[in-house]
């Protein structure tokens, strides 16, 4: 369910993004009180159509009573409609819809030593995560492995530095710039699964990291996770999301391979309420439901965001792309609606498992 929250701030953060601000109203704050690495699903008209997109929170995640800080990183990305429209013209006081935050790439505070490799505004729920569990949690620390084109175009550079300082023995960081050298640190270069190879056990001590973040565009976290899979690293202590998606044709494995069917038929699950109706051709569950359901959530309908998770209850079916679930979330039948075509001539899926 969507609701009208309003702008209270705009910051240009680099020359191509900005921080943007919500102000959350009383009656809200329990809606809208996030968990550190959750984003927010908004929705805008430009033009006349209907724009939706999922930005991450990078405020540190506030507990009761304290109002909720609702801050998300937008970097304009080539073509994108809602990020050149945030760049370029929405103003404080206006008003955008938003879904209550969600998302499972969080971590909630805990003692440990956790790590985060991230890429570009990959950096943005990291930021929550980390300034979270920093002054939550005395007894854990936090390692941060950035990736950047240049100085300049580094998101969140001031928050990320007001970390180092107040935290100088439990926080790290470790800046890598691809088109830059730097006076001190990393020599250019981008983050890639040999460098890191070499790279994290220098840094780290593997087996006494508790959890893994890995976060921005697919190259980087794809290679991170190969580096840390060949280190030994345990695969459940590996989070991931993806930001950015270049090659089209990539993707996880899966949940069933195999053509779909000529005929089915999706039974859905939403909001205690069940419908029944005939997969048309070629169309996705998630467009079968929104023939009936404008309320099916969803944002990005790529297959990254996860917006559309829902329970595979019966049947099977064949998911195109997957870039939001976790490989323990398929396995436990979870699937992208977005992403998924009928394989049998019957299929149930329920959105609020």
């Amino acid at each position: 369910m969507f609701h009208p929250l309003r702008v209270s701030a705009i910051e240009r953060i680099t020359d191509d993004a900005v921080a943007v601000t919500f102000a959350v109203p009383a009656e809200l704050r329990e809606t809208f009180r996030h968990r550190p690495g959750q984003h927010l699903n908004v929705r805008y008209r430009i033009d006349g159509e209907e724009i939706r997109r999922s930005y991450s929170i990078c405020a540190p995640a506030a507990e009761q009573p304290a109002v909720p800080a609702l801050r998300v990183g937008i970097r304009m990305v080539d073509g994108g409609a809602f990020s050149t429209y945030a760049l370029k013209e929405l103003a404080v006081g206006d008003e955008v819809e938003a879904m209550p935050p969600m998302g499972r790439f969080i971590l909630d505070p805990r003692p440990g030593h956790f790590a985060a490799i991230v890429g570009g505004s990959g950096i943005t729920p990291v930021l929550s995560i980390a300034s979270t569990l920093l002054a939550r949690e005395p007894g854990a620390r936090f390692c941060l492995i950035r990736s950047d084109r240049t100085a300049a175009s580094t998101m969140f550079l001031d928050e990320v530095a007001e970390l180092k300082d107040r935290y100088p023995d439990r926080f790290q960081l470790v800046t890598a710039l691809s088109r830059e050298e730097q006076a001190a640190g990393l020599p250019s270069g981008r983050l890639d699964r040999e460098r890191l190879t070499g790279l994290l056990p220098a840094l780290l001590s593997m087996p006494d990291v508790d959890g893994w973040f890995l976060c921005g565009p697919l190259g980087l976290v794809k290679g991170a996770e190969d580096a840390l899979r060949e280190l030994g690293a345990d695969r459940s202590r590996i989070h991931q999301e993806i930001f950015h998606v270049a090659d089209e044709g990539a993707t996880r494995p899966p949940v069933v391979q195999g053509e779909a069917a000529a005929e089915s038929t999706l039974t859905a699950t939403l909001d205690g309420r069940s419908g029944r109706w005939s997969v048309v051709a070629g169309e996705s569950l998630l467009d079968t439901v929104l023939r009936s359901r404008a309320d099916a959530p969803y944002a990005c309908k790529g297959g990254v965001c996860g917006t559309c998770r829902a329970f595979l209850v019966a049947g099977e079916v064949r998911m195109d792309r997957n870039f939001a679930l976790e490989p323990e979330e398929t396995e436990a039948g979870f699937v992208l609606a977005c992403q998924s075509h009928p394989v049998t001539p019957e299929v149930e899926i329920d959105f609020d498992r």
